[in-house]
C-alpha cells in the first residue's frame, strides 16, 4: 500500500469494508466518520453491527500509534468473532503495517498498538488501564458490575466507549443507558434499514417465534413479555395417537422437595417431537427414578447440566445421559418455535403435571420485574424444564442460530443414533 492509498484509508476507514468486498451501508458509514466519544448501538439482528464495529477496532490501531483497542463480550467465544473480523480486514488490507504479534486473541502492530480479545470477566480485565477505544459487544447481556468496572479504564486516556448489542428486556445497564439522558450518540437500527433483510424473512420468524421476539431481536425494541410463556401450548395436545417410527429420547429436571421431572417420547423422521409420558415425584431416590427410566428402553436423556452427580449416578445405573443447555430464554425460543411450527406434539392423557405447568408458567408482572428480572416466575417449572432441556440438544443447530453461534462440538450436538419403537406402548 503506497503513501497516497495509506492516506486515503486514514481518511476514510470505509475502505477498510471496501478492501473486504463490502459497500457499506448509510449508517456504518456515518458511524464511521464519526467522532462520537460514547456510542449505543442497537441494532437488529444480522445488520452489520459487528463488522462496523471491527473496522473501527482496526483503523483505530492502524492510524492512532499505541492505541489499546479492548473487545469485550458476555464470553471469549463472542469476543473471538469481533476479532476474527479484525484479523479478516487486517489482512484484506493487505497487512499495512507488520505484526510484531499475532494470536488467536492479540494483534499487535509495528507502531505499538494492540487489539486485544477479552471474556466478561471482572477479574480478567481489570489490569488494562490506558484504553483509546473499549467495545462492548452483546452489551445488553453484560453484566452492570463489569460494566461498572470497565469505565474508568476511559479515565485517564479519554478513549472512546462503543457498545453495541440488540435489546435484552427492561433491565441492565444498556438499557438504563438507552433511557438516559447522558452523552450517549444513540443509533437504532431495525431490519428496515438492513437492505440484506427481506420482509419473507420476518414474516417467517414472527410465524415460527412470536411477534414480542421479532420486536427485540429485529426491532430493537426493549419488549417486557407478560402473560404466559407457551400461550399456544394447547394446541400441541393430541387424543388420537398415532403409529410413529422414530428415535426415543427424553428430557430430566433434578429436583428432591421440588419434583423430579422426566418427559420422554420420539423424535420422527418429519422432526415432530411426540411427548408420550412424564414422571413428576418429590422425595424420590434418584435410584428409584433410575430403575423406572430404564423400563422405558433405550431412550437417549437430556438433563440438567448443573446436576453432575445425578447424571454420572444415572449413567451408572446404564441409562444413557446427556447434558442439555440451561439457558432459559434459548430454551424457550425453541419450544416456542416447536409449537408455532406444529412440530411438538403431546399426548394429553399421558402427560397432565406438564400441562398442568404450561397452563400456569408465566413472565413476572410489572412489580416483580423490578425485583427479580423478567425470566419467567420460578415457579411450575420442572417437567417445562425437563423439556427445554431435551430441546435444547435435539434442536442445538436451532439455537445456535439464535446465538449466533458456530456448531456445537459434537459432544453437545444431537444424537445421530436412532431407533424405531411404539413408546407409548412401553408405558402401560
Amino acid at each position: 500500500m503506497d503513501l497516497h492509498q495509506l492516506l486515503a484509508l486514514a481518511l476514510d476507514p470505509c475502505r477498510i469494508l471496501e478492501a473486504r468486498g463490502i459497500a457499506p451501508d448509510p449508517w456504518q458509514r456515518g458511524l464511521l466518520l464519526s467522532n462520537d466519544r460514547q456510542i449505543l448501538l442497537n441494532c437488529s439482528r444480522q445488520s452489520g453491527k459487528s463488522t462496523v464495529v471491527s473496522v473501527l477496532a482496526l483503523h483505530t490501531a492502524l492510524f492512532t500509534a499505541e492505541a489499546l483497542v479492548l473487545l469485550v463480550s458476555p464470553s471469549l467465544r463472542q469476543s473471538t468473532e469481533i476479532f476474527r473480523k479484525v484479523i479478516d480486514a487486517y489482512k484484506a488490507l493487505g497487512r499495512p503495517l507488520p505484526a510484531r504479534q499475532q494470536t488467536q486473541l492479540r494483534l499487535e502492530l509495528a507502531n505499538g498498538s494492540r487489539v486485544v480479545c477479552l471474556p466478561g470477566r471482572e477479574g480478567t480485565i481489570r489490569s488494562f488501564g490506558g484504553v483509546h477505544l473499549l467495545v462492548l459487544d452483546e452489551a445488553a447481556r453484560i453484566p452492570d458490575d463489569l460494566y461498572r468496572s470497565v469505565r474508568p479504564m476511559l479515565a485517564v486516556s479519554q478513549g472512546r466507549l462503543i457498545a453495541l448489542s440488540t435489546p435484552f428486556g427492561q433491565r441492565g445497564w444498556f438499557w438504563q443507558e438507552w433511557q438516559s439522558e447522558g452523552p450517549w450518540k444513540k443509533i437504532r437500527i431495525p431490519w428496515q434499514d438492513c437492505p440484506r433483510i427481506t420482509p419473507q424473512f420476518i414474516a417467517e420468524e414472527t410465524r415460527a417465534l412470536g411477534l414480542p421476539w421479532v420486536q427485540q431481536e429485529y426491532e430493537c425494541l426493549f419488549t417486557a413479555l407478560e402473560g404466559l410463556v407457551y400461550p399456544d401450548f394447547e394446541k400441541a395436545l393430541v387424543d388420537d395417537w398415532p403409529e410413529i417410527n422414530g428415535r426415543l429420547v427424553g428430557g430430566i429436571d433434578f429436583g428432591w422437595r421440588n419434583p423430579f421431572a422426566a418427559v420422554w417420547g420420539v423424535l420422527d423422521r418429519d422432526d415432530v417431537l411426540w411427548i408420550a409420558g412424564e414422571r413428576y415425584l418429590s422425595e424420590t431416590p434418584l435410584h428409584e427414578h433410575a430403575a423406572a427410566l430404564k423400563k422405558l428402553g433405550e431412550v437417549t436423556w437430556y438433563a440438567d447440566p448443573s446436576g453432575r452427580t445425578e447424571i454420572e449416578e444415572l449413567r451408572a445405573s446404564g441409562l444413557v445421559v446427556r447434558r442439555g443447555d440451561n439457558d432459559i430464554r434459548a430454551g424457550i425460543a425453541a419450544v416456542t418455535a416447536r409449537l408455532r411450527t406444529g412440530r411438538l406434539k403431546v399426548r394429553r392423557d399421558a402427560c397432565p403435571k406438564l400441562l398442568m405447568e404450561a397452563r400456569l408458567y408465566r413472565y413476572p408482572s410489572a412489580s416483580e420485574r423490578a425485583l427479580s428480572g423478567e425470566n419467567p416466575v420460578d415457579e411450575h417449572n420442572h417437567a417445562l424444564g425437563a423439556l427445554r432441556y431435551l430441546l435444547s440438544r435435539l434442536d442445538a443447530h436451532f439455537l445456535a442460530r439464535m446465538r449466533k453461534k458456530k456448531p456445537l462440538p459434537e459432544e453437545h450436538a444431537p444424537d445421530k443414533n436412532s431407533a424405531s419403537e411404539h413408546l407409548w406402548t412401553r408405558l402401560s
